[in-house]
């Protein structure tokens, strides 16, 4: 990332981002615009809401104030005056020069090396503990594409944004590239040999001051190691502790079964969902993928439709697709299962809440009428209770065996792992830790602040302290050594999905650092320092599979990237619901405080990756910080707006952190998510955002009472990109943007979106006949089954080499992104219903943008591409200004990283790499069309008859989509999965009466809300 720094005082930039519109000012506008209906239906911000005179020039903008300028001493329309409009302009903006290098040809070239033909294994990454498999492009021996694995069911061709950011993780020049032992390189070997040392004094003790500390494990073959070494030291002791943990998960099944187990859904099989808190349609959620394409596929209005419920403390992505959503406190939300529970019978204790006892009922009802049919989910954080209510009403509705089942833990050492931390720290502290091992992680930073981990750390009394990891962090810091790790496509391994299937993990690249795995670090304390990782992982799995045909299972499973029959049976459960221990009592007056895992972060292991930092968040829409979240009620209350400074005072312990207010947050409730605040990140993520962990303790992991919040009278700037790229729709106006509808209306008027629009023929473009043509490329976004997880974003990132631009530019509207998933809101501000929108290149046939570039840079395709030539491009920008969708991205800044070597590993060689100058878009990904049609010419020559492209052609974007929610072929072809979709009666086209004619379209939103609800 190349962040450029202003020279001098920089202008004041969007209105939505000054601080101007804050909520007290615009509360009387809001209300005014509400009451009188004078405001628009469909909001993106609460200063679109209101119709403020400051939202309503950035509307008209091309860019942001200052967006257009450069941050140099000369500016561009200086340079344009000094330089002049020559062709030598063009080609000093269109390209920048490369170092010529001498290269060295194949002496042989391997049979299966096709340069220019990427070749695709199968590998998985984790992720918790947990394996997403995966199909990993490979050019020349370089990755360069995530994708998902369409044979695996946890999978089905899908990924999220983790998987796909990982790529990144993998290429960056801040992970640790060597060895260090008290601020000196050292070599494996001598590693290898003080490891020994240390381990033939502990053979005496039997390992009596050994401990290992790990995040948490699926792997059979590391669980294996982890066996053997135990047996060979048995005094010795595995400790398992990771931030975002499952604890509650595994306790709550304990009050509900009398054992730790795992729950498996089965959304595809739901006609009534309820969510507890629980966001499974985002990543991190174990099975997510999956759950996301079964929930997708039961949105289609035409077959039987489900239904959800949501209940959350936090408003997310699963809280907003829902049909009915009620924001509650997570205290309350305990009290709300109780009360669900004893309604259907199945136990527990409460009353119905005034405030939701009308929702309440309806959810009743409705699970009732649906035995067999309906499904009850827990969110991870939730108190053990919760989860244990949420068994025991599916166990009453006979949703057993049919929605939900239940499995071994993938936690291959599933014990409660703050109990766990606690025992570590207790030995630490009593002298009885000679040797402490750390696999992965980062403990010293995210530990319960309460346990003092990081002060046993530091005070001597363990003597030895080994540290493998990717990153030289803020653990391998307080250690003596630091064992540099091998990333995941570099190395072999193991590892467990969510349903228990074994994923085998293969490498794509030799490691770039020779860093070392957990396998070979194990064998090294078994041991035996000479064994590899393929060795292990092989060898383990050859002893699971004794038998002559070894070797033909081993290939069949790499090539299929998992062990076949490997999923976990389904257990039967018998229900055995103790007392549950009493909810907390509600404070009166108290502020609630909730600590959640970041939506593109996580826990603080993304924090120096780049592609997570600028994605935007899927509610707040912010990128590279984290936010105090609270609610506009509240916000008025206090006297709060967006980026004041607030000091939050939890037990004495105090932090600071800026506002952000979001729509749908309950009252008397704040949020703020885990992994910012590093101190030893990398170049990318250090210092961004503020620490929450201090503020963490063992008791209150995930929600504590009582916090008190001072206004510092400070602000800091936060880059939301929500306010952006905003298309004109003026007060009062019936265009709509985004359009939607009920079930029950949808059935009475199945054409409620198609507003009229112009003929085609009513136009001053020259018609052209692209039904003559073989292909006519279009697209199809179906809103119903959009869930915003962003993961398109990201796939279209990584595809084609967009550039990460950095907070600074992204404050003044320069992200880089093809695709933007926008977030509409409409009605309550307190309690809005919300719908995603994603907005690539519309691909206009009577494009605005074609007709105004002086040097015909964008052009129309006999295809119907809206095509951009890079080395035309001049920068005027004014097809930017003449797009109504506002879909293109100029490359003010020479945003993209040319020396880097990692970095240019890591591109796709098949997208050019822009420079400064020069305008970008969505192209459909032209790249893989080419690709395509020359496999089918190929194939027509080889066949001797005309082959054609069919639906297996898929863009980027598409093919990473967990939710089926996209859909990109030929229209000219009526049996097309696009053609089907198009002709359908949801589909419209976004601005479609400007005549623009939109290749992309979108299939509108049916929601199926209860009867009940809404009167």
């Amino acid at each position: 990332m190349d962040e450029q720094k202003p020279s001098g005082k920089q202008e004041e930039v969007c209105p939505s981002k000054r601080g101007k519109s804050d909520l007290l000012s615009l509360r009387e506008q809001i209300d005014s615009a509400s009451t009188n209906k004078i405001g628009p239906e469909y909001w993106r911000s609460l200063e679109e809401l209101a119709g403020s005179p400051e939202f309503q020039e950035a509307l008209h903008r091309e860019f942001p104030k200052g967006a257009s300028e450069w941050l140099d001493s000369v500016s561009r329309r200086g340079f344009l005056r000094v330089m002049g409009a020559s062709l030598g302009l063009a080609g000093m903006t269109g390209c920048v020069r490369m170092p010529l290098q001498k290269i060295v040809p194949y002496v042989r070239q391997p049979e299966e090396v096709i340069p220019g033909k990427p070749m695709y294994y199968a590998s998985a990454l984790t992720l918790g503990g947990y394996a997403s498999p995966v199909i990993v492009e490979s050019h020349l021996g370089r990755p360069t594409k995530v994708e998902g694995n369409d044979r695996h069911p946890a999978s089905l061709g899908g990924t999220d944004i983790f998987s796909q950011a990982d790529l990144l993780t993998m290429y960056d020049p801040d992970r640790s590239q060597s060895i260090v032992s008290i601020g000196n390189l050292r070599s494996w070997q001598s590693f290898v040999d003080e490891m020994q040392g240390h381990l033939n004094a502990q053979k005496a003790m039997q390992g009596s001051g050994i401990r290992i500390l790990t995040a948490t494990i699926s792997s059979p073959t590391l669980a294996d190691q982890m066996r053997s070494f135990l047996k060979l030291y048995p005094q010795a002791k595995w400790h398992v502790y990771e931030p975002v943990n499952r604890d509650n998960v595994l306790e709550g099944a304990k009050l509900a079964f009398g054992q730790p187990v795992e729950a498996v859904y089965d959304f595809g099989k739901a006609d009534v969902i309820v969510s507890l808190d629980a966001d499974f349609l985002y990543g991190a959620f174990p099975g997510n993928v999956a759950y996301i394409r079964q929930f997708a596929h039961r949105r289609d209005p035409d077959q039987k439709m489900n239904r959800m419920y949501v209940v959350e403390s936090t408003p997310t992505a699963t809280g907003l697709k829902s049909d009915h959503r009620l924001p509650l406190r997570s205290v309350d939300i305990e009290a709300f299962a109780g009360a669900l529970a004893a309604a259907v019978g199945a136990g527990g204790a409460g009353s119905p809440n005034a405030d939701w006892s009308k929702f309440l009922n309806a959810i009743v009802g409705d699970l009732k009428n649906n035995p067999g049919a309906s499904l009850v989910v827990a969110g991870d954080h939730m108190p053990p209770a919760v989860h244990a209510l949420a068994h025991a009403v599916n166990a009453k509705l006979g949703n057993v065996g049919k929605t939900v089942s239940y499995v071994e833990p993938v936690n291959a050492n599933p014990v409660n792992q703050v109990d766990s931390l606690k025992d570590l720290v207790a030995d630490m502290n009593g002298g009885k830790v000679d040797l402490l091992v750390i696999i992965g992680g980062n403990p010293v930073y995210d530990t319960p602040a309460d346990l003092g981990f990081t002060e046993a750390m530091m005070s001597g009394k363990v003597p030895l302290r080994v540290h493998l990891g990717l990153y030289q962090d803020e653990t391998a810091e307080l250690c003596q050594w630091h064992v540099n790790q091998a990333h995941e496509l570099e190395a072999w391994g193991d590892a467990r999905a969510y349903d228990g299937s074994v994923c085998l993990i293969q490498p794509l690249i030799a490691p770039l650092y020779d860093g070392k795995s957990a396998y070979e670090l194990m064998a090294v304390l078994a041991g035996d320092p000479e064994a590899t990782g393929y060795d292990i992982v092989r060898g383990y799995w050859q002893k699971q599979h004794a038998g002559a045909d070894f070797s033909e299972f081993w290939r069949k499973s790499l090539n299929d990237g998992f062990v076949a029959d490997t999923a976990f049976e389904p257990k039967a459960q018998a229900l055995k619901l103790a007392s549950l221990p009493a909810p907390a009592a509600p404070q009166n007056g108290a502020i609630e405080l909730n600590f959640r895992r970041d939506p593109t972060i996580y826990d603080g292991r993304y924090s120096n990756n780049g592609w997570l930092q600028e994605l935007p968040k899927p509610m707040s829409k912010l990128t590279w910080d984290n936010a105090v979240l609270l609610g506009p009620q509240m916000a008025d209350r206090m006297g709060l707006k967006a980026k004041d400074v607030l000091e939050l005072d939890l037990n004495n312990q105090k932090i600071r952190g800026a506002v952000w207010i979001q729509a749908g947050m309950p009252d008397n409730a704040v949020t703020v998510t885990l992994g910012y605040g590093r101190m030893r990140a990398g170049r990318v993520g250090t210092g961004t955002g503020f620490n929450v962990y201090p503020m963490r303790t063992s008791s209150s992991l995930w929600t504590a009472s009582g916090v008190q919040l001072r206004k510092t009278g400070d602000t800091y700037e936060l880059a939301s990109t929500q306010g952006m790229q905003s298309m004109e729709t003026p007060n009062g106006a019936v265009r709509h943007n985004v359009r939607e509808t009920s079930l029950d209306d949808y059935r009475q008027h199945p054409k409620f979106a198609q507003g009229e629009e112009p003929s085609a023929d009513t136009t001053l473009y020259h018609p052209y006949q692209y039904k003559d043509e073989a292909y006519a490329w279009g697209m199809a976004i179906d809103l119903n089954r959009c869930t915003g997880c962003n993961n398109c974003i990201l796939a279209c990132v990584s595809e084609n080499n967009i550039a990460v631009v950095g907070k600074e530019q992204c404050l003044v509207g320069r992200h880089m992104h093809w695709l933007r998933v926008d977030v509409y809101y409409e009605g309550d501000r307190d309690n809005p219903r919300a719908f995603f929108q994603p907005v690539p290149c519309m691909q206009c046939e009577n494009a605005p943008c074609e007709v105004v570039c002086p040097v015909g840079a964008t052009s129309h395709s006999t295809e119907g591409l809206n095509d951009m030539i890079y080395n035309r491009c001049v920068g005027t920008r004014y097809c930017s200004n003449n797009c109504p969708y506002k879909v293109r991205r100029f490359n003010f800044l020479l945003f993209q990283d040319w020396t880097t070597p990692q970095f240019k590993l890591m591109r796709n060689p098949d997208v050019t790499v822009r420079s400064r100058g020069v305008m970008e878009k969505c192209t459909y990904c032209i790249q893989r069309i080419s690709e395509r049609r020359i496999d089918v010419e190929i194939a027509s020559v080889q066949q001797g008859k005309d082959v054609r492209m069919g639906d297996e052609l898929e863009t980027a974007c598409q093919q990473s989509c967990p939710a089926d929610a996209i859909v990109f072929g030929n229209i000219n072809n009526p049996d097309s999965h696009v053609s089907k979709w198009k002709s359908g009666p949801r589909n419209y086209s976004l601005l479609g009466e400007l005549n623009t004619r939109p290749r992309t379209t979108y299939l509108a939103e049916v929601r199926n809300p209860n009867p009940e609800l809404l009167s």
